[in-house]
């Protein structure tokens, strides 16, 4: 056995020096977070305040923009700072605290679809008994699980990852990813790469083969009926079919980077295809449900206005020495 690291830090090597271009990028990523965090917020806002909206659909997607928020915080703000940074050095604590936060999002974010996935399937296939299957106490049930497993699952894997010796620091990633820390393991990683792939199969493939049955079954169960009912029901499910397919090639794209090496890639192809996985789901999603579904996208618009028009009534009604104070 080599000998073991005692390092206290981990070196992210995938940064790339870019010099005075790192202004631009951190104005540019820290624009796009910010856009992620209003517009995820806007999402949930607008279903909390609206009482139409506070249905098992629309709940499940506050779910879904809460967890890209999650996501977000646990990739983001580190980020940023390590684009100003000359040294990316992160303490062995704060990168299995990242591995847990954002590996947890990747499984709520799969756990959240398909629960969304179940709910479509009932309300297009057995509508009659839609509210008695999608009852208050169900959504809460659905809820717990869609939280809590990928929670325990990922404090086990967590676990496991603190008690590796580690013969490396180097990370080839912008992020801590767990396959990576494991590569760095002293010990033979033959029982990890076991566990990994049978906690892939429960992660991913499982609720994925859900969805894939569940869509099947909508898609029989609306062969046979009127253009205007496909119609409807297309517009239910498209938005949740787009979020479905990003996050299956991003987290796809993610997987497969885990297993290279890296430095082999262009550099730049590189850093794009790791941030793929972080940005893209949490940026989608908001604009996904925000602009395709009516309903949510009726509200947001009204909510702007709103507040639109109060600035308007406001800077009408106080004197000109006011506004100037108030600037």
């Amino acid at each position: 056995m080599e000998n073991t690291s005692v390092s206290f830090y981990f070196n992210l090597t995938l940064f790339i020096n870019i010099g005075h271009y790192r202004y631009p990028a951190f104005a540019l990523c820290l624009l796009l977070y910010s856009f992620i965090v209003a517009a995820n917020l806007a999402i949930i806002c607008v279903i909390l305040q609206e009482s139409t909206l506070h249905e098992p659909m629309y709940i499940f997607i506050a779910f879904l923009t809460l967890n890209s928020l999650y996501g977000s915080a646990g990739f983001f703000p580190r980020f940023l700072v390590d684009l100003l940074s000359d040294t990316h050095f992160i303490s062995r604590p704060a990168c299995l605290t990242q591995i847990f936060v954002i590996y947890t999002y990747a499984s709520c974010e799969m756990s959240i679809l398909s629960i969304m996935a179940y709910d479509r399937y009932v309300a297009v296939c057995h509508p009659l008994h839609y509210h008695r299957k999608m009852s208050f106490k169900s959504v809460c049930a659905l809820a717990f699980f869609a939280w809590v497993f990928p929670a325990c699952n990922l404090t086990v894997s967590t676990v496991t990852m603190v008690r590796l010796p580690l013969c490396g620091t180097d990370i080839q990633r912008v992020y801590c990813a767990s396959w990576n820390i494991v590569k760095l393991s002293c010990d033979s990683t033959a029982v990890n790469s076991v566990v990994a792939m049978l906690a892939a199969i429960i992660i991913a493939f499982v609720p994925f083969g859900f969805i894939l049955y569940t869509y099947v079954r909508i898609i029989m169960a609306c062969w046979k009926n009127s253009s205007e009912v496909k119609g409807k029901v297309l517009q239910s499910c498209l938005p949740h079919v787009n979020s479905f397919v990003a996050y299956s090639i991003t987290s796809f794209t993610d997987t497969a980077l885990s297993r290279q090496n890296l430095e082999e890639l262009n550099p730049f192809v590189a850093v794009i295809l790791s941030l793929e996985f972080v940005v893209i789901p949490p940026l989608l999603n908001p604009l996904v449900y925000g602009l395709k579904l009516p309903e949510i996208r009726r509200h947001v618009f009204m909510m702007f206005n709103l507040k639109l028009k109060a600035k308007k009534v406001l800077s009408r009604k106080l004197p000109e020495s006011q506004l100037i104070h108030n600037l």
